[in-house]
């Protein structure tokens, strides 16, 4: 396995339907992916460039090979780090209204116990200290850097709303970009994969049982585990998000939001009209992806954003 033998990466967003991407397009034989996020051109670049390939399957060459890691579009240095080493990589995106999904990724957060129930604590722009939380979503400051570094013709920019909408369509043409033959209509995944009404442990026994982690892992898919799960395990109740919160989060978007639009060639406003519900306005006029020449012609030089 070499680095030219890579042949795509799904680099974000996070709380974006890039999980059900994955599994949508592993489920096609000819396409290797591996399971985990693997975060290698983030998080994980000290391990070196064998153990990334080691990650892949040996007769992984022959197949269209790519791998998923939200983060890369969150890291800057990911940007420079990947087009190091793939350069003649195809990049996958799929972004989200920003201001839902920073609440997605809150509610993530707090089922898992990682956050507590102030809401205004973690997801005010002027309050916040988390990096993801709210950074996650500034996805022009994000993504030009990418098109500072690959031509515009080898990125495929897609929308949440269309996997809500239509995922047919949206497989269909990442597919397409890929290389793949067929729409894939008979690989797609359609259950949700993280269903936040699912029942789970609560918050607090969640941050309780924590230290036994590593204790539990080998015993989860056995029948006492999943009897003791069930037993436990409830609906959780999200803190609501208030509208005055959705509206200093869109305030704090908006800049992000006009120059993105800038750079896709998209009208982004639906994601500034505070309804509180993700509209599906791209996904009903067929707008859902932009890559190549449309992002070429709308294209224009950095304007420096920090």
């Amino acid at each position: 396995m070499r680095f030219d033998d890579i042949d795509f990466l799904i680099i974000g967003a996070t709380k974006s339907a890039t999980t059900w991407l994955q599994r949508s397009l592993q489920a096609d034989p000819m396409v290797s992916m591996p399971d985990p996020e693997l975060h290698y051109f983030s998080r994980e670049f000290a391990r070196g460039d064998d153990w990334y390939l080691a990650q892949f399957p040996a007769n992984a060459g022959a197949l269209v090979v790519g791998e998923k890691s939200n983060s890369y579009l969150e890291r800057p240095e990911a940007a420079d780090r990947i087009a190091r080493k793939v350069p003649n990589a195809k990049l996958v995106v799929q972004l989200r209204n920003p201001v839902e999904r920073a609440y997605s990724d809150y509610c993530m957060l707090y089922r898992r116990g990682d956050v507590g129930s102030d809401i205004e604590r973690y997801l005010d722009p002027a309050r916040s200290q988390d990096t993801r939380l709210v950074s996650a979503g500034l996805y022009y400051r994000q993504l030009h850097v990418y098109f500072d570094r690959f031509p515009a013709e080898r990125i495929l920019v897609t929308f949440y709303e269309t996997v809500t909408t239509c995922p047919e369509r949206q497989l269909a043409r990442v597919r397409t970009f890929l290389g793949l033959a067929g729409g894939g209509a008979g690989h797609l995944l359609r259950s949700r994969l993280k269903d936040k009404s699912a029942p789970m442990l609560s918050p607090a026994m969640r941050r309780l049982l924590r230290p036994l982690k590593p204790v539990v892992a080998p015993l989860r898919e056995t029948t006492p585990f999943r009897r003791v799960h069930a037993a436990l395990a409830k609906e959780i109740r999200y803190p609501p998000f208030p509208d005055s919160l959705r509206q200093r989060l869109t305030d704090h978007y908006e800049p992000d939001v006009e120059m993105l639009g800038r750079l896709l060639g998209h009208d982004l406003s639906h994601w500034l009209r505070g309804s509180g519900v993700e509209m599906s306005r791209l996904g009903r006029e067929g707008q859902t992806e932009t890559s190549g020449t449309a992002i070429a012609q709308n294209r224009k030089p950095s304007q420096g954003f920090n």
